[in-house]
């Protein structure tokens, strides 16, 4: 484990980087208020983070990130454009993966431009790019609007959109729902039973749980027109794999996306978006012809990445986790922008740096 006064050193190293670039440097509490995460993500949000309560404050988390607390701060009265950089400790659970940490450094920087989105893109990619290359990684990197625009424009209905959408962060979970709503995969054990049946409801059982029986009833409804609904189409779902299965270079899996983009229309505006910040990542200085592009990455990142994404590898570290990773986030601004009831939004994009990955690699995590 590095030493913790080296990786601060190293954080505000890079935090200078950033700010002698153009960023104001912020900080965020330690403590953050468990309901804003728990309506972003859910429940799930629980088995990554580290809860407490305070009787004055409620339910709090440790803060498991900070862009979330520095999108509050911007939208609660930030000027536009805006720059923000910040560095300190996160803190998320890893049952699954006891060998990383639970508590580590980030440094990050946020980009707020309405009207430049897509330079805005290329300068956080190309900032972190240049302030890395003596760590020799590999860039990778993809766009989550391809994708969520391929879902939005599938023929079905929308309640099965909006449950693949929901579940796009789960790649499991999203391929269990694709198959099933393509007549690949059977209903769940006993579905057929219960849609078999002309009056569930005037069955006498005992009630648990929460739902009422009105809520109830209603679900039954829901999963009675899911039922009778038509399968996606075969070529649909192979469109949606094709796309899922794209590792290219940037500049060469555009003409591929176009191929898709005739059958699939739904996604030619984020094929647009890609060709201009390739474009973009071109005129400061990123050789797009080596640039690697994979279609579903990002699909294990937070949730509210839904545009361009990208991450920097140590190649010959695979053990080791991205050193920096980072994307687009437009929906989470609106999101918080209308908790107070304001009907407010930005565009806005970020990436983040593991200083004591970066003393991994360059040997000096215990100097």
């Amino acid at each position: 484990m590095a030493d913790k006064a080296r990786v601060r050193i190293e954080a505000a190293r890079y935090l200078q980087f950033f700010e002698d670039h153009g960023a104001r440097v912020v900080e965020a509490d330690f403590l953050q208020p468990a309901e804003t995460l728990l309506d972003l993500y859910g429940e799930d949000i629980r088995a990554r983070a580290f809860v407490t309560y305070d009787p004055d404050f409620g339910e709090a988390m440790l803060r498991p990130d900070f862009t979330v607390p520095v999108v509050q701060m911007h939208m609660a009265g930030g000027a536009e454009p805006a720059r923000y950089v910040y560095m300190g400790e996160v803190f998320r659970a890893q049952e699954e993966s006891k060998h990383r940490a639970s508590e580590y450094f980030q440094v990050g920087y946020e980009v707020f431009d309405r009207a430049a989105p897509i330079e805005a893109d290329a300068e956080v990619f190309a900032l972190l790019k240049e302030v890395l290359e003596p760590l020799n990684l590999r860039a990778a990197t993809g766009d989550m609007g391809l994708l969520l625009a391929a879902v939005r424009g599938l023929g079905t209905t929308d309640r099965r959109k909006a449950a693949l959408l929901r579940h796009i962060w789960r790649p499991r979970r999203f391929r269990a729902l694709l198959d099933r709503f393509a007549g690949r995969a059977p209903l769940p054990e006993g579905r057929d039973a219960l849609l078999a049946m002309a009056e569930p409801m005037s069955k006498k059982t005992s009630q648990i749980g929460l739902r009422s029986r009105a809520e109830i009833a209603e679900r039954i409804d829901a999963l009675r027109e899911d039922a009778a609904a038509a399968p996606i189409s075969a070529q649909e779902v192979e469109l949606l794999d094709d796309l899922l299965g794209l590792r290219e270079t940037t500049a060469n899996v555009l003409e591929h996306l176009r191929d898709i983009a005739v059958d699939m229309p739904a996604i030619a505006q984020a094929v647009d978006r890609l060709e201009m910040r390739a474009e973009a990542l071109t005129r400061r200085g990123v050789d797009v012809d080596t640039l690697d592009f994979e279609g579903s990455y990002g699909r294990t990142s937070m949730e509210y990445y839904d545009g361009f994404v990208f991450g920097f590898y140590a190649e010959a570290r695979p053990d080791l986790p991205p050193v920096a990773t980072g994307g687009r986030y437009d929906a989470l601004t609106r999101v918080l922008g209308n908790q107070n009831g304001e009907a407010r939004d930005i565009p806005a994009v970020g990436g983040v740096i593991r200083p004591e990955l970066t003393l991994e690699l360059t040997g000096e995590a215990g100097q």
